[in-house]
C-alpha cells in the first residue's frame, strides 16, 4: 500500500498556551487512534521550532555544520504523520481530518521509495 507523509505546517514562534493546546492534543490523540484502528497509521512525531535545527552539508572531503534551518521562512514543518493509504484520495481525506483537528495546513506528499 502506498505511503504518504502528512506534514503539519505551522507558523514560526507561535506556541499556543496550555489551555488552548490541551483540547487540540486530546483530539489529535483520538484521530491517531482512529488511524491506528483503520490500519493506516505508521508513525507520527512533533518537531522542535526551526532554531533547534542543525544543517550538515558535504564540503569537499569533510562536512560543514551550521546552526539554523536550511531556509528561513514564516512557516515550518512542526510535525508529521506517516500513513499507508490505498490512494491519494484516501490520504487527502485523512489529511483533511488532521487539518481540522489542528487548525493548521497539512501538506500531503507521496513517498516515492523507502531507503
Amino acid at each position: 500500500m502506498p505511503q504518504y507523509l502528512l506534514n503539519i505546517i505551522q507558523p514560526v514562534g507561535v506556541v499556543p498556551p496550555p489551555e488552548d493546546l490541551e483540547p487540540v492534543m486530546r483530539d489529535l490523540d483520538a484521530l491517531n487512534e482512529e488511524m491506528r484502528t483503520a490500519g493506516v497509521w505508521v508513525f507520527a512525531a512533533a518537531l522542535h521550532q526551526p532554531e533547534a535545527t542543525t544543517v550538515v552539508r558535504a564540503d569537499g572531503d569533510g562536512v560543514l555544520i551550521t546552526d539554523g534551518p536550511y531556509a528561513e521562512g514564516a512557516e515550518f514543518v512542526g510535525g508529521f504523520t506517516m500513513i499507508s493509504a490505498a490512494d491519494l484520495d484516501e490520504a487527502l481525506a485523512w489529511a483533511g481530518k488532521l487539518a481540522g483537528v489542528l487548525g493548521l495546513p497539512v501538506e500531503v506528499r507521496p513517498v516515492s521509495q523507502a531507503f
